[in-house]
């Protein structure tokens, strides 16, 4: 009952304010050891250097990293989703049996051609999809 009392609303607002910086911040000391580990610019010693600096003096340390290189965070970030699209894809198609070589699809339109199921104006359209 004591600290109900003591406590008002503006107290209350500024606690949540001060944990949403803190958080905030977590969130970025994260990010740029993510971006830190992943980026394939940067040599051990160099990430190294990096790391240390920002645990020495951390908030210093975030924001130049974020002054000096976020322009490639956000650079990396679109590398590792694209490669994390590409790998989704490939196992859909695998999982599907799909994986079929720009040479075993030729074979498969020639044998439709032959059977009469598409016309030479398909074939021709289908072909000139699979070999782009």
């Amino acid at each position: 009952m004591v600290l109900a009392s003591n406590w008002g609303v503006g107290q209350v607002l500024w606690t949540f304010i001060y944990f949403t910086f803190i958080f905030i911040w977590i969130w970025l000391a994260i990010s740029v050891f993510i971006d830190i580990f992943r980026s394939h610019d940067l040599n051990g010693w160099v990430k190294a250097l990096w790391i240390l600096f920002i645990i020495v003096l951390p908030f210093l340390g975030i924001f130049i990293y974020l002054i000096a290189r976020g322009g490639k965070m956000r650079v990396h970030a679109m590398e590792d989703a694209k490669a994390q699209d590409a790998a989704a894809q490939e196992y859909i198609r695998q999982a599907a049996g799909t994986t079929a070589s720009p040479a075993d699809e030729l074979h498969r339109l020639a044998d439709l051609k032959e059977r009469g199921v598409i016309d030479d104006a398909e074939f021709e359209r289908l072909k000139a999809k699979v070999i782009n």
